[in-house]
């Protein structure tokens, strides 16, 4: 047997877990699952572990290596857990030697566990090209890692280290190769993708390497931007958004509340009113665009007045695909020290956040029936218009080919082609 991936949380995430499955096959290891964990919340974590025990009942000969964000914040949660045979950093992850060590000392009954070093030491992101994604249609390309920005919610940073760009020609480069090998869409991804370039020679901006990549691979269908922060968007980003068809009408923003205080205090750098400016300004230069956000609940001191502020932020902004988290203290972050709201309040508050998000997406749905809308297949029986909302196909088709459907009709979920 190979290697095997589990891939939790963010895009970035499921774009290195490729990598993974590369370096780890290359230094020789087999019959292996590596679980590729996530941080950003304490029930992320949960499940990683509650992965983690149950591939060993399903797999009791099988090494399991866990890695990823969580490894690097708190890698002795895994170290003292019997069922797992090592625990690989987040910078170890990517790097053929560290899997090459891994290989052998977690083989070891003496050898170390655990293989994680100071990810704020990590001083630059190197490509790493990958030429096929296991059963996926679309290709990520990382082109940012860590964050720079410290919101007293957020445990990310401690386990990304810095932000660092990926070389504006490599990126080229590496959307050119996946091209070739017949990707009709590209995702750009990152921990904070608009901060991209501050670390380059010339400082250049997310703009500029979207632009570049445009220019400079045009055979490539579809561009598409993972998770942005609205108030780091550049001039060339929202020019690009304006007249460049080939960059997808659909974009994630971190808004994570709608009450100016409560932005205030997880230290964000936007306001409530530069939220609803943006979104405004960017559909009216293209109208088709779709907006997705993430939003927090039960943020520390949220009452229920600033609540209803982050409700009514779905409408004000036109959001579309929400990702809504229950607010999660976690250790070392300054949020943790800040007085907590009871747990059922935190539940309830995400709950109607939630219930919101349907709405809005059921509008969108709604909205979209008789409409004709370009679609790049998934599977022969799902795919996704540029708007990425998904769309069940009325005939099987061959998965990565773009077609133009008719919306018949939705689920509630999804759009039903004719």
């Amino acid at each position: 047997m190979s290697v095997d991936v589990v891939t939790f949380g963010c895009r970035l995430n499921a774009a290195e877990s490729e990598v993974i499955r590369r370096e780890a096959q290359r230094a020789g290891l087999t019959d292996t699952v590596v679980v590729n964990t996530c941080a950003v919340t304490a029930e992320a974590v949960r499940q990683a572990r509650q992965a983690i025990r149950a591939l060993r009942r399903e797999r009791p000969q099988s090494k399991i290596v866990v890695t990823g964000c969580a490894a690097q914040t708190e890698p002795q949660t895994f170290v003292a857990m019997a069922e797992a045979d090592g625990v690989l950093g987040n910078a170890e992850k990517l790097s053929a030697a560290a899997w090459t060590r891994a290989a052998f000392a977690f083989g070891l009954d003496d050898g170390p566990k655990s293989i994680v070093n100071d990810i704020m030491a990590v001083g630059e992101t190197a490509a790493h090209l990958i030429e096929s994604f296991d059963g996926r249609t679309r290709a990520f390309v990382q082109v940012q890692n860590g964050c720079d920005h410290r919101c007293t919610f957020c445990i990310i940073p401690f386990g990304r280290g810095n932000s660092r760009s990926v070389p504006m020609g490599s990126v080229v480069e590496d959307v050119r190769r996946l091209v070739a090998s017949n990707y009709r869409e590209v995702v750009l991804t990152g921990v904070d993708i608009t901060s991209y370039g501050a670390d380059l020679p010339g400082t250049p901006r997310l703009g500029t390497l979207v632009k570049q990549i445009l220019k400079h691979v045009p055979q490539l269908n579809r561009l598409r931007l993972s998770s942005i922060d609205s108030i780091e968007a550049d001039p060339d980003l929202i020019d690009a958004f304006a007249h460049e068809g080939r960059l997808m009408p659909h974009l994630h923003l971190s808004l994570q509340a709608g009450d100016d205080l409560i932005l205030k205090r997880m230290k964000r750098r936007h306001s409530r009113a530069e939220a609803m400016a943006f979104c405004s300004t960017v559909r009216r230069l293209r109208p088709n665009v779709v907006f997705g956000a993430d939003l927090i609940a039960g943020f520390p001191t949220e009452t229920e007045d600033m609540f209803q502020r982050s409700l009514d932020l779905v409408g004000e902004c036109g959001l579309t695909h929400l990702h809504v988290f229950p607010f999660s203290p976690r250790p070392g972050t300054p949020a943790a020290r800040m007085p907590q709201l009871d747990r059922r309040i935190v539940k309830e508050r995400a709950r109607r956040l939630r219930e919101r998000g349907a709405e809005a997406l059921r509008a969108h749905l709604d909205a979209e029936i008789g409409a004709t809308r370009r679609v790049l297949t998934e599977t022969n029986e799902i795919g996704r218009t540029e708007q990425f909302t998904p769309v069940k196909l009325a005939m099987k088709a061959e998965a990565g080919t773009i077609l133009d459907l008719t919306i018949a009709a939705h689920d509630g979920r999804q759009l039903l082609a004719a």
